[in-house]
């Protein structure tokens, strides 16, 4: 069952032309629409399904650097300066709290990689550190783990996906971005070569800019333009607790179970050391692209064969504008929970931190994750259909730089000054 987000009252009307057209009310487009907005510049928001509905309400709610890529962290850094203060930009709680996250190592070679992580990102004086088990001990008392240490960084933090992405619908819309949910985009429309609309399954819009940021759709709806977007599906499973006395308020990672304090005091608790990869046409279609991933992280992949492949594909992947498109058939993608790996994940928990017997579940869901051959998404203008950028490839962790990403996605867009040097998003890197 899907978490339950805060309603918004969208708008029931499309209209026939705007400046900006964004395809997606996740996150990134909602924030990009919001900075569009306080630009004064006219911002349409379309939505096939409901606000929020796949990941940008199914994710883990963790806003942090520690375990980026180097290039990764400017972005990151960012998005803490914009998360500070969304609450006041938006009038609202985001459940933005910044009380750490630590990850916690078994074995040497783990600490080896947080170590060489560490080293990696020297340059950017970051406040993480390497933790003794003593430190963890200290920090997240009454664990039973034999940890041979953890890395923590302060200064991360985390937020509702409940809540944040509600709250910056309401105050775009209160700035005049127009967000219309159950109506999918079919097509791009062009002239002289220019995108210069987009075709609804309630009609047309005019306009100068289109953003597309669709999350793991966004791969079929370029394909249906003739654009490859390296982009495969991934499945994490996650539960919430009832409300309990917990051990600490840092979230914290460990080899095969992770848990962050949840704003009605319970836990959201996932199997860090699964995820289940439910095969596609695209895995056959793209898999030479992801070989080095797949070799460091086989272990780390469920992989199986199923109903999925066949759902999959049956969905078009070609129309025309006045076909039903896929995204009509698939309103929300809402995946089963694995209660297999969400009972791993709690046990190896408890085992931990033995606080956590007391632990009863109040939900459990799943999301789909669109990850990239590189991990990092793309952000930035479509060669190949001028007037298109694309925000889209999160691989899991856009939730986190969701401001900074949809502010550069908005910088793009507007021909503005971008937030950050946006060249390690470039699409033309995967070419």
């Amino acid at each position: 069952m899907a978490p339950t987000i805060e309603p918004v009252h969208t708008h029931p009307q499309m209209p026939a032309s705007t400046t900006v057209v964004i395809i997606g009310a996740g996150i990134i487009g909602l924030t990009a629409a919001l900075t569009l907005a306080e630009r004064n510049i006219p911002v349409v928001v379309l939505e096939k399904g409901r606000i929020a509905g796949e990941q940008s309400s199914r994710n883990l709610g963790w806003v942090r650097k520690t375990s980026r890529h180097a290039a990764d962290i400017p972005l990151a850094l960012a998005a803490d300066r914009l998360w500070a203060q969304m609450a006041e930009r938006v009038g609202a709680d985001v459940g933005y709290r910044q009380a750490g996250i630590m990850f916690i190592g078994r074995t040497e070679a783990q600490m080896a990689m947080h170590a060489g992580w560490l080293a990696s990102v020297k340059h950017l004086s970051l406040d993480s550190r390497l933790l003794s088990k003593r430190e963890i001990d200290a920090l997240v008392p009454g664990g039973q783990g034999a940890w041979a240490g953890g890395i923590h960084t302060p200064s991360d933090a985390r937020a509702e996906p409940t809540l944040a992405s509600s709250a910056i619908a309401r105050a775009a819309m209160a700035k005049g971005v127009v967000i219309i949910e159950q109506c999918a985009v079919r097509t791009l429309q062009t002239q002289a070569g220019k995108v210069s609309g987009v075709v609804t399954e309630h009609g047309e819009i005019r306009c100068e800019q289109v953003l597309l940021a669709g999350g793991l759709w966004s791969r079929r709806f370029l394909g249906n333009h003739g654009v490859s977007l390296p982009t495969l599906p991934l499945t994490c499973s996650v539960l919430r607790t009832q409300p309990m006395d917990g051990p600490t308020d840092i979230a914290v990672g460990a080899p095969d179970f992770s848990f962050r304090k949840h704003k009605d005091g319970g836990f959201i608790i996932t199997q860090r050391g699964k995820l289940d990869a439910f095969l596609t046409l695209d895995h056959l279609l793209l898999g030479k692209q992801y070989l080095p991933q797949l070799k460091a992280q086989r272990d780390f992949l469920k992989i199986s064969l199923g109903k999925y492949f066949v759902d999959d594909l049956r969905l078009s992947r070609r129309w025309q504008p006045d076909d039903v498109s896929p995204f009509e058939r698939v309103r929300v993608q809402d995946p089963r929970a694995n209660a297999g790996l969400n009972a791993d994940a709690l046990n190896n928990l408890k085992a931990a931190w033995p606080v956590f017997e007391r632990a009863q579940i109040a939900q459990a869901w799943a999301g789909t994750l669109d990850v990239t051959p590189d991990s990092n998404p793309v952000i930035g203008p479509v060669a190949q259909i001028p007037g298109l950028t694309l925000a889209s490839g999160f691989s899991g962790h856009g939730f986190g730089t969701s401001p900074a990403a949809g502010h550069l996605a908005a910088d793009l867009v507007s021909g503005q000054v971008p937030i950050i040097d946006p060249a390690p998003y470039r699409f033309e890197r995967f070419a």
